[in-house]
């Protein structure tokens, strides 16, 4: 498959991951104009942030589009943070600030209560006005203190179930096995089929 869309995420961590996941596979990925602005989420599930996302790009450029949303629902939380998993402690909060609060929801809940999933929704939209949509979810749990050095935002509070966070993984383990992952190599599946 050889296709060619503008990238909705300025994120670059994302953007790594994105392209490492999808130029093997002949996707050829151009970045978001820097004149673009981001794309507030206002949407209220991952599928509504990531449609808002790809048309605002496929808006902006006239190209074909790619956007993705991710959470991680942690069902002793009732799904939180879910949606708002970017900004969990607030409209600026970073990565550390997120984890932090997540720990401290959950400082009484023991081990076999912490289960969790992160969820990745990728969409394109395209100049003739068609839309797909695909997920990607990876099950896991909450462990107590952060553990590893790679990845971002929650990685190294998600135990994948084999002992090991996200984030000590590699780049190429995460990737196989990643929500993000799963859902942008269901997405070039799809696209191939149409």
């Amino acid at each position: 498959m050889s296709a060619t869309f503008v990238l909705a995420t300025a994120n670059a961590h994302k953007t790594l991951e994105i392209a490492e996941i999808l130029e093997p596979l002949g996707v050829v990925l151009l970045p978001r104009p820097p004149e673009v602005p981001d794309v507030d989420e206002t949407g209220e599930t991952l599928e509504d942030n990531a449609l808002l996302k790809a048309r605002a790009l496929l808006d902006a450029t006239g190209l074909a589009a790619i956007a993705d949303d991710t959470g991680l629902f942690v069902d002793a939380l009732s799904g939180a943070p879910g949606v708002h998993s970017a900004r969990y402690a607030g409209a600026d909060a970073t990565d550390e600030k997120n984890v932090v609060k997540l720990l401290d929801a959950l400082a009484s809940v023991p081990d076999e209560q912490r289960t969790a999933r992160f969820r990745t929704v990728a969409a394109v939209a395209r100049p003739d006005g068609s839309v797909t949509v695909v997920e990607g979810v990876l099950e896991g749990r909450i462990i107590h203190s952060p553990r590893g050095l790679g990845g971002f935002g929650y990685d190294p509070i998600f135990d994948i179930g084999d002992g090991r966070t996200l984030s000590e993984l590699s780049a190429d383990e995460k990737n196989e096995i990643s929500h993000r992952g799963r859902a942008f190599r269901e997405l070039v599946s799809v696209l191939r089929n149409l």
